[in-house]
């Protein structure tokens, strides 16, 4: 009978999990897990981003990854191969429940009580499992991507590919976009801090940040993409503008950048996801050549 160990892993295998992460994407696939989400949240550091994974493996060969993106919240890609093996759902399904699993002295606990949600697309099996155990569903999420086997047209605006000196600028406005809160001295060494760490880490090969600049030369809109190797879909993990410049279709010219630089780096399709009632953020995707598939809705337990 094949035993399913939950681990936790160290920082010298984040290279090799990016690697596997990288052969489960596919435009045939569910939009789930990208490497690219590891290369974001890397923000943090190695030694955080490796506390955050919870992997799943038999033997040498890993069965499933995910990251605790959060709290509450696993985010999870299973291997395509096996998104319908009853035995990987009960043991996956088991770890997530439990809240006081440990191996070799290693806390690997995913929950602890409460209300929890995850994000496992494509996962059918386990999914199944969780509904069996009472778990609903949270919010609507609409994944969308663009075809890269067509040309992708220029952007009608300047749009650079980001280098160290460029740090302070890039952060401030994704903090304008996301934060809407003053931007103070400490707040921006720290992000600029965080930019470089994520920007040399163990993802960082696959990353290109860019920066877009209205007429003036002035900077306005940021967005990293991933890459996950020839052939298989890109990231667009963020995409932001800043607050003070929104409603004049730089989020458009930076999708449609985004894309471009995804097919540079040899990417199928250049992928995203948002929440679907963020309607506006829909509609910019959707006027750059993005096309919405079905929503679909991560599983919750608890209120």
């Amino acid at each position: 009978m094949r035993t399913v160990v939950l681990t936790v892993p160290q920082v010298s295998e984040l290279p090799d999990i990016g690697a596997v992460l990288d052969r489960w994407q596919s435009d045939a696939g569910p939009l789930h897990l990208h490497t690219g989400d590891l290369g974001w949240y890397s923000l943090r550091g190695g030694a955080a981003t490796a506390q955050a994974l919870r992997v799943w493996r038999y033997q040498d060969r890993i069965l499933a990854i995910g990251l605790l993106d959060g709290e509450n919240l696993l985010r999870l890609s299973v291997d395509p191969d096996l998104t319908h093996d009853d035995a990987l759902a009960r043991q996956i399904e088991t770890d997530i429940n439990s809240s006081d699993r440990t191996a070799s002295g290693t806390d690997t606990t995913v929950f602890e009580k409460g209300t929890a949600i995850v994000e496992a697309r494509g996962a059918i099996r386990l999914c199944d499992s969780l509904k069996a155990r009472g778990w609903g569903t949270d919010e609507p999420w609409t994944p969308m991507n663009r075809d890269l086997s067509l040309p992708v047209e220029q952007p009608d605006i300047r749009v650079e590919v980001a280098g160290p000196d460029d740090a302070e600028a890039w952060t401030a406005i994704h903090w304008s976009a996301f934060r809407g809160v003053p931007y103070t001295a400490d707040d921006r060494q720290r992000f600029v801090d965080r930019w470089h760490t994520m920007m040399s880490g163990p993802f960082s090969s696959r990353a290109r940040s860019l920066l877009g600049y209205d007429n003036s030369g002035l900077p306005v809109a940021v967005t990293t993409v991933w890459s996950a190797g020839p052939n298989r879909p890109g990231l667009l993990e963020p995409l932001a503008v800043h607050r003070d410049q929104q409603g004049h279709g730089y989020g458009k010219a930076m999708a449609i950048a985004a894309a471009s630089r995804l097919q540079q780096l040899g990417s199928s399709s250049a992928s995203v996801c948002t929440e679907s009632a963020n309607r506006s953020a829909v509609a910019a995707y959707s006027s750059a050549g993005y096309i919405p598939r079905p929503p679909v809705k991560d599983l919750r337990r608890g209120s």
